[in-house]
């Protein structure tokens, strides 16, 4: 833990929750903080699981899940580096309600939840920053609603390309057909389609945007 110490001050003095602390209460929160390392496919919190850490990802690909009746995993949400993970079990106080799995070797900041809770909620400007961060989130599910009930295949498709240009290198076919709730096969093709209207280049599992404007034209 020691020797973690000035890397955790560091990416927490960094953290959005946690820039207006003063030198004093982040040595207290580093105190209750530790960094741990986890491999591909760990798992960092079951469903059904009582949370007892505040989690911030700091390395790695994140996949949070549900698994269904035929224990099939359908995946709800990545999470990329550096961000806060369901920390609204935390506020509620209640057993997180899917799993989470490491997708990449990864590293997280774990802070003691129930210290955490006692020290620093009480603190404005850190229940503000909280409040931001859900909002932020239910956003994204809004999102995630209206793509998959009101586009077809090819727009979500597009519309994922436009929004995840930056990462979708590190994401397998697997896991982008995964994250739009459809068959490898049927991505497979609609990428072809793309391809071949010149709005995008496929370089091996590389996926370089073309055109990011006649993209946005299948969704907007």
């Amino acid at each position: 833990m020691s020797s973690n110490i000035p890397l955790i001050k560091g990416i927490l003095k960094d953290f959005f929750l946690f820039t207006h602390l003063d030198e004093e209460k982040l040595n207290s929160l580093v105190s209750i903080s530790s960094l741990v390392e986890y491999k591909k496919e760990s798992i960092l919190f079951f469903e059904g699981e009582e949370p007892k850490s505040l989690i911030i990802l700091i390395d790695g690909i994140l996949k949070v899940y549900k698994t269904d009746l035929k224990g099939n995993k359908v995946i709800l949400h990545r999470f990329y580096p550096v961000d806060l993970i369901a920390e609204l079990v935390n506020i509620e106080h209640m057993n997180y309600p899917a799993s989470g799995e490491f997708e990449t070797d990864g590293k997280a900041i774990l802070i003691n939840y129930k210290e955490f809770e006692k020290k620093f909620l009480k603190d404005p400007e850190v229940s503000f920053a909280f409040i931001k961060s859900l909002s932020k989130k239910i956003k994204y599910l809004e999102n995630v609603i209206a793509t998959n009930l009101v586009m077809n295949s090819t727009a979500r498709v597009a519309k994922f390309i436009c929004e995840h240009g930056h990462e979708i290198s590190k994401l397998k076919k697997s896991m982008i057909a995964a994250d739009l709730n459809m068959a490898p096969e049927t991505l497979s093709r609609i990428l072809k389609k793309l391809s071949t209207l010149k709005l995008i280049e496929r370089e091996k599992d590389e996926i370089i945007i073309l055109d990011k404007e006649g993209l946005t034209t299948f969704y907007l």
